[in-house]
């Protein structure tokens, strides 16, 4: 995958430079509407062949939080701010840094927190080949994953005695989770560059395309 890394270093380096006025811009505004903290969020994230790595992103949540890392539509731990840096994904820009020092790629798995790819075993550990992505197949498939988890709680809130949180979590590992390693695998046997070029438009035009067998 030569061509997608020295893609990935030269986009990122180029992104870098044309975007860091937005950059600066977002900085700004986290730090006068969500003061307190700081405008970046750093967390270690599961990367190529399990290597723990720094993914950094603008904060778009509360500073003292006790949430899980499973994020549902409409928590008041997002901010207002923070709500509309995720919509258009503006929170997710200093990921290009990752991308340049290659921790990240453009296009792979979202990098994991530990505990979930990591865990994986047999041949769903084939995950762990691939570099995280900014985007891809499984990103592009659940990009409205906040509202699905919201909506699975609201259908069923209070089922079995579990709390909302409980219930996003389950719905993740059990149905959302799953489903992302088995496109993920597909992906690292069946890589295409040209896939990836149409995974990355898909993504900044908010289109939807044909993947396999199925529509992501």
């Amino acid at each position: 995958m030569f061509i997608k890394q020295l893609f990935d270093r030269i986009v990122a380096f180029i992104g870098l430079l044309l975007l860091w006025p937005v950059l600066l811009l977002v900085w700004c505004l986290i730090h006068i509407k969500m003061p307190g903290g700081s405008a970046f969020f750093i967390q270690k994230r599961i990367g190529l062949h399990g290597r723990l790595f720094k993914m950094y992103k603008f904060r778009s949540m509360i500073v003292s939080h006790l949430g899980s890392s499973i994020t549902v539509a409409g928590e008041n731990r997002i901010t207002p701010l923070g709500a509309k840096l995720r919509k258009y994904k503006l929170d997710e820009l200093p990921e290009l840094w990752n991308v340049l020092i290659g921790d990240m790629s453009f296009v792979g798995p979202r990098p994991d927190v530990p505990g979930y790819a990591d865990k994986l075993k047999g041949d769903d550990r084939e995950v762990l080949l691939l570099r995280p992505g900014i985007t891809g197949p499984a990103t592009l498939k659940y990009r409205d994953e906040e509202d699905m988890i919201a909506d699975y709680i609201a259908k069923n809130r209070g089922k079995g005695g579990m709390t909302d949180e409980q219930l996003a979590i389950w719905y993740n590992d059990n149905v959302i989770y799953p489903d992302k390693v088995r496109i993920n695998c597909y992906y690292l046997h069946n890589y295409s560059f040209i896939k990836d070029m149409q995974m990355i438009f898909a993504t900044v035009l908010g289109k939807r395309m044909k993947y396999g067998d199925e529509i992501i």
